[in-house]
């Protein structure tokens, strides 16, 4: 049974410490990016692919650390994300987030993870995230792709119009709740008659 709870995060109000500077941390570091462009992360690793420093001369919010990782780096930190290709390493940076209460992932060990990064599909201001439970990150992919196939372009005209007619509602919020549940039954009326 999958127990994880979607949270969407703002990350960019967040303070991110991604520990690895090879092709782990490099994919962390993309994904992240895709979906939260303006994130803020300090990266720490003792060597950087170089896809990374392109990265970050060109945001101001990556911040690349070239030392070996140390407990300090976790100093006003709000998320981990351990991705190095030592293991020894990866569980230090476990351990030692927990002793701070701070959430973490280790990369590709499930156990030490109190987050996974799933699959996402954007569109303007929608946003789907898909997990597997660290189960199927191949799983997650084709879903991503299946989404992002099936829903349409223009979604995001609809939601901003949808906003607009919203900030007009006037009444309680159960008149206004069931007057956007009928403004947008379409969408479930049309996909059932296709």
């Amino acid at each position: 049974m999958n127990e994880l709870y979607p949270v969407f995060l703002k990350m960019h109000q967040l303070e991110t410490l991604l520990v690895g500077g090879g092709n782990v941390g490099l994919e962390k570091l993309t994904f992240l990016l895709k979906s939260s462009p303006n994130a803020k992360v300090t990266v720490v690793s003792i060597a950087f692919l170089e896809e990374i420093v392109e990265i970050a001369k060109n945001n101001p919010n990556i911040m690349l650390v070239k030392e070996a990782y140390n407990e300090q780096y976790l100093n006003e930190k709000h998320l981990v994300i351990a991705a190095t290709d030592d293991k020894e390493v990866n569980k230090e940076v476990y351990r030692d987030a927990k002793k701070r209460f701070l959430l973490v992932n280790v990369a590709d060990t499930p156990e030490f993870c109190d987050f996974y990064l799933g699959g996402i599909v954007t569109k303007g201001n929608i946003k789907i995230g898909i997990s597997t439970n660290g189960k199927s990150p191949t799983t997650a992919k084709r879903l991503r792709q299946l989404f992002e196939e099936i829903i349409p372009e223009d979604i995001n005209e609809m939601v901003e119009n949808i906003n607009k007619y919203r900030a007009t509602l006037k009444g309680d919020f159960e008149e206004k709740v069931d007057a956007l549940n009928k403004l947008t039954v379409g969408l479930m009326k049309k996909n059932n008659k296709e």
